[in-house]
């Protein structure tokens, strides 16, 4: 009986703490920071401000053919 009433018992605690059985963020942490990101209405715009500090909106300035660089 005292056997059971451990099992029970730590079945229950094991079961509150699994958590969710699906999962609301993705494995990948790359994508659940941007879910995260998202979800929080003040910081959206983050990755705009990121991208931009980081120059991904600019255009690739290392073209892989060779440019004269004067007026033609």
């Amino acid at each position: 009986m005292r056997k059971l009433a451990l099992t029970l018992l730590f079945g229950a605690i094991a079961g509150v703490q699994v958590g969710c059985i699906v999962p609301i963020w993705s494995p990948n942490p790359d994508h659940r920071v941007r879910q995260m990101i998202y979800q929080s209405e003040a910081y959206r715009h983050i990755p705009e401000i990121w991208d931009r500090i980081w120059g991904f909106d600019m255009p690739d300035l290392a073209t892989p053919y060779r440019t004269h660089g004067g007026v033609i």
